[in-house]
């Protein structure tokens, strides 16, 4: 392997991103909650929705600040690395992640401090207003950013000029280009289910170590009311989106199913080892003919394989093709989960559980806690598929990712790559450990401490904690 500066800013870029996407899919999760939350306190008063929403805003607070300074770093990188693709692509690109900033980034940082800090200083309904605002706010920053990433995916609504580089002349196809709608939908559920697997997790273990509570008791149930309902659906947005692949991105869909001879009846290979130097699949677990009607809708869909491509218009097939499986597979443990999570919740609620409710089921509990991480590894997962998967182009059929990569020697990426580890080791490992730390104590005592009564809005959790729980 040539470690050259191609592939030093490939793996830089995606050993970035890879920190960065764990923090904005557990936050768009996690306001979405905390805003749910706080509307369940000003409507019922119940103490218990007070405490999660104090204990869950400083894990919010830390993960927010940490998603932002590791998403300015990917920014820095289209400059310093990718500068060609910079170039190029900036009337397109550069407009989207502008409005993202106007629309959403604004709208996160302003109304952040009053949810934070000004819980003594406005009103119950304009705290709560804040809530809602900075959820919304990270929806819509995922939605240009999945915007300008779905271009890219497939490009339209533009024109190539004279000197190579790109002018939009239909913003409408640029924003909304052919994969968006359901990439945007497969990415938001995406963070809901990180998001209430953490939570569903969190809650679990602070059952284990110290019985039910209010607080984890009513937690544990949202989570599992959330991934109940969201991983199916997950299932069936993630099938719309794979049609996409199949019809604008075929060799992609080929790689992810380990498809390389052209025909109808396509075996599905539950497990295989495709190998581009051979130009097949080493080994195959497969069932007959499900592949095409998985991907095709039909035994007799001819579905192309990845001979049909030049050998270097092919993507590593063996990446995609695991990394697809890895998503796959943990979604279903997802459904598995939230199907037993409601069967027994259902039981309780029918007084027929008798010590079987989801607070009591040791097996569930322990399981909910396993599958705590599982929705960050999906993501990432996702990621190196939709990503890998594009390979060898950054825009889809027009700019190689090879023709896209700055002048720059090995040597300087190789130093900026080392550089980056040491300091997200340091850093991002830290954060992320005082975070599971803060999750670990769950919200117990929150009540006593949190100088918050009836008719207040439950505001700054910073402020309400102790000192030796701020960050």
């Amino acid at each position: 392997m040539d470690l050259d500066a191609l592939l030093l800013s490939r793996l830089q870029f995606a050993f970035t991103v890879a920190f960065h996407i764990i923090f904005p899919s557990f936050t768009i999760g996690l306001a979405s909650f905390l805003a749910v939350l706080e509307g369940l306190w000003l409507l019922t008063r119940k103490e218990a929705f007070k405490t999660l929403y104090l204990f869950w805003v400083k894990v919010f607070a830390i993960s927010f600040g940490m998603g932002v300074v590791s998403g300015v770093v990917l920014s820095y990188q289209l400059g310093t690395n990718w500068s060609v693709f910079a170039a190029v692509t900036a009337p397109v690109i550069g407009p989207l992640l502008a409005f993202e900033v106007l629309t959403a980034f604004f709208l996160e940082a302003s109304f952040l401090g009053v949810m934070l800090f000004g819980w003594r200083k406005v009103g119950p309904g304009l705290h709560f207003a804040s809530t809602v605002l900075v959820a919304v706010g990270t929806l819509i920053s995922a939605f240009w950013i999945i915007s300008a990433n779905s271009w890219m995916q497939h490009p339209t609504g533009h024109e190539v000029l004279a000197d190579g580089s790109l002018r939009a002349v239909d913003w409408w196809q640029v924003v909304f280009s052919p994969t968006f709608p359901e990439r945007f939908a497969h990415m938001a559920l995406a963070a809901y289910l990180t998001t209430s697997l953490v939570v569903g997790a969190a809650s679990a273990w602070r059952i284990l170590r110290s019985g039910p509570s209010p607080e984890s008791s009513i937690a544990l149930r949202m989570a599992i009311g959330m991934f109940a309902v969201v991983a199916p659906l997950q299932l069936v947005v993630g099938d719309l989106s794979g049609k996409d692949v199949q019809r604008l991105q075929p060799a992609k869909l080929a790689a992810i199913e380990g498809f390389w001879e052209t025909r109808t009846e396509q075996p599905f290979h539950i497990v295989a080892w495709p190998d581009r130097a051979i130009e097949g699949n080493r080994f195959e677990l497969s069932i007959p003919k499900v592949g095409s009607w998985i991907t095709a809708g039909s035994v007799e869909a001819e579905v192309q394989g990845l001979k049909d491509f030049a050998p270097e218009d092919r993507p590593p097939a063996a990446i995609v093709f695991w990394a697809f499986r890895v998503m796959v597979g943990l979604g279903m443990l997802m459904i598995a989960l939230g199907a037993w999570g409601a069967w027994l919740t259902l039981r309780d609620a029918l007084g027929r559980g008798g010590r079987e409710g989801p607070e009591r089921s040791r097996a569930f509990l322990w399981s909910a806690v396993a599958m705590g991480p599982a929705g960050f590894v999906a993501v990432i997962a996702g990621w190196i598929v939709a990503e890998v998967g594009r390979q060898p182009y950054v825009v889809y059929g027009f700019l190689r990712t090879a023709d896209a990569v700055s002048p720059i020697g090995a040597g300087q990426v190789s130093a900026s790559l080392l550089a980056f580890m040491v300091v997200y080791a340091v850093i991002f490992v830290a954060g992320m450990l005082y975070i599971l730390r803060l999750i670990a104590q769950g919200p117990q005592g929150e009540e006593e401490d949190a100088p918050v009564s009836d008719g207040q809005p439950p505001g700054n959790a910073l402020a309400a904690a102790p000192p030796e729980h701020r960050p």
